[in-house]
């Protein structure tokens, strides 16, 4: 079999002979050329294939690769990001192994044009490359969004044995080397294997600038992408040896990457928000998961023009990118109108058991809310855990609720006072913040009233959570295992007057390995937002940018 590799542009001689060149009756099969050979040679366009009609499978992308070195197809699954095949980008398609970011070779993407020949849909640049680990896929991201064409969707149910699926490519027909149309023939699939499967043309074959290219379930009326082109014995193609009869090829199973997906293809979404005007932080399990599964922590952010957003965690362990899709949770208000969400002054993340994690929080009047359950949808079990206008909470200046207590629930607060006093709340769900049940963790004094922001987290292992505080001079400390008895020493991790002077935002949670909620996200001064992994007593360890 040939590697889906991209289709090398021929001299006018290769050619002449290939068209000119007697060839069996077997290999003037009718369809597309699968993209990949099963050798070590790109694969093109589907052979046998017949033209697809105008309109029809406009999210097909055609790739020109080193302007005109290769050429592979694609698939459209988001306005910005193409679906093909990481071998497309190789140095050698055999071992399709590609590095994550820039291309190698200057790439565009013609997107929307299934007639080439024509000036319909859009031509632009492609990026970066991210390719899926152990599978001859890569999510390709274009320089600008495409208008006027719809993505096709990512399928979830995976292909059967037997089943017909809709190959399309932009390569190699029967008759043609650089065929000006898109190309679509069915498909039988053999065998459902690991990651991959076999199909076999009915009467066509996956040839040379097929690579890459989808191949469709139709459901309900619409098309889905199960799979990608990687390679194929090429059988009927122009230019193979018309020996070669077989029209099986071998695709990039797609159907269990939707997750990973849609992960990728909100990276530039989370970056590109207006981090400079992000307030306020809380990490919490609020669209589902929990520690040791394999969503991370959610985060949800408060805006200065009052908005709410849940950012959820995504399922993977790369620390660029911790986040994978993002709800609306308030709106801003527009004047006159105004929002609860402006009087908000302190916001914590907390677990109450039976669901979803909550939320904690502290307004400008002094009112103490509990939010038991928060997901996408929004805030639910509102408990007033303090009345307005009340003469204490407006004297608290920080708070983070933690597992501090017996209780194995996130839902012990702790706060830090005006006059110094530090305080522990254990048991919000049981106690609230009855004053029989505080504990008083440290005296009034004159040093607290420096603590600028503070986050639970765990970070050294102790049976209670630990607890971070950034000072007012830059100053970071962790104090290990913080429970009912007190604070038991701590552990200095940035000095006075470093550069956490400009940390704006502070929070901790499981973003990263999801064991436990030892990562670090801050959002600094200048509007920039990055992550510290794995925090421990040793350090804050590698810093990684998130946010622009």
């Amino acid at each position: 079999m040939q590697l889906s590799v991209p289709e090398l542009r021929p001299s006018s001689i290769e050619q002449k002979v290939s068209v000119m060149g007697r060839r069996s009756r077997a290999a003037w099969i009718s369809g597309l050329c699968a993209a990949s050979l099963m050798t070590s040679v790109p694969a093109y366009a589907v052979a046998g294939g017949s033209a697809a009609s105008s309109g029809a499978y406009t999210f097909a992308v055609k790739l020109d690769i080193g302007d005109g070195k290769r050429s592979c197809s694609g698939a459209l699954v988001d306005k910005q990001w193409v679906l093909t095949a990481a071998g497309c980008f190789a140095d050698d398609p055999k071992s399709p192994k590609v590095t994550e970011g820039a291309p190698k070779w200057k790439t565009t993407a013609t997107v929307g044009r299934t007639d080439l020949s024509g000036s319909a849909g859009t031509v632009t640049d492609v990026t970066q490359v991210v390719p899926y680990p152990e599978r001859d896929v890569v999510m390709v991201q274009l320089a600008k969004p495409v208008s006027g064409v719809t993505p096709v969707a990512v399928t979830t149910a995976p292909p059967t044995q037997g089943e017909e699926l809709k190959v399309i490519g932009f390569g190699r027909t029967a008759t043609e080397w650089v065929p000006d149309k898109l190309h679509a023939a069915a498909f039988a699939v053999d065998a459902v294997q690991d990651g991959k499967l076999e199909i076999t043309g009915k009467s066509a074959a996956v040839c040379p600038g097929d690579t890459g290219g989808p191949a469709l379930r139709e459901s309900g009326g619409r098309m889905e992408l199960v799979a990608v082109n990687s390679t194929s014995w090429q059988g009927g193609c122009l230019g193979t040896d018309p020996a070669e009869t077989r029209t099986g090829a071998v695709d990039a199973r797609v159907d269990d990457l939707g997750a990973w997906v849609r992960q990728v293809r909100y990276r530039p979404v989370f970056a590109a928000a207006p981090w400079e005007k992000a307030t306020h932080i809380a990490s919490g399990y609020f669209t589902g998961g929990s520690a040791g599964g394999t969503r991370h922590m959610d985060m949800i952010v408060r805006w200065s023009d009052a908005e709410v957003t849940l950012y959820q965690g995504s399922d993977d362990k790369d620390p660029r990118h911790p986040f994978s899709a993002e709800y609306q949770l308030a709106e801003p208000p527009k004047p006159p109108k105004t929002s609860i969400w402006q009087h908000a002054e302190q916001i914590t993340g907390a677990s109450f058991g039976g669901g979803s994690d909550g939320l904690i929080v502290r307004w400008d009047d002094g009112e103490l809310t509990q939010y038991t359950h928060v997901d996408k949808n929004g805030f639910h079990g509102e408990k007033q855990l303090a009345k307005a206008k009340n003469t204490l909470w407006p004297h608290a200046t920080q708070i983070t609720a933690g597992r501090y207590s017996a209780s194995q629930q996130r839902d012990d607060l702790l706060v830090t006072w005006d006059d110094g006093r530090v305080t522990l709340h254990p048991d919000l769900g049981a106690n609230g913040v009855a004053e029989k049940a505080q504990k008083l963790l440290v005296n009034k004094n004159t040093t607290w009233t420096h603590a600028t922001q503070i986050s639970a987290g765990e970070f050294t292992g102790k049976k209670t959570m630990d607890l971070l505080v950034r000072w007012s001079d830059g100053e970071v400390t962790i104090y290990p295992g913080v429970d009912t008895a007190g604070l038991h020493g701590e552990v200095n991790v940035r000095p006075k007057k470093s550069y956490w002077t400009n940390a704006t935002v502070v929070g901790a949670g499981a973003f990263v390995a999801n064991d436990r909620a030892s990562d670090v996200i801050v959002r600094w001064a200048n509007g920039k937002v990055t992550l510290f992994a794995g925090v421990d007593t040793t350090g804050l360890h590698a810093e990684f940018k998130v946010g622009e």
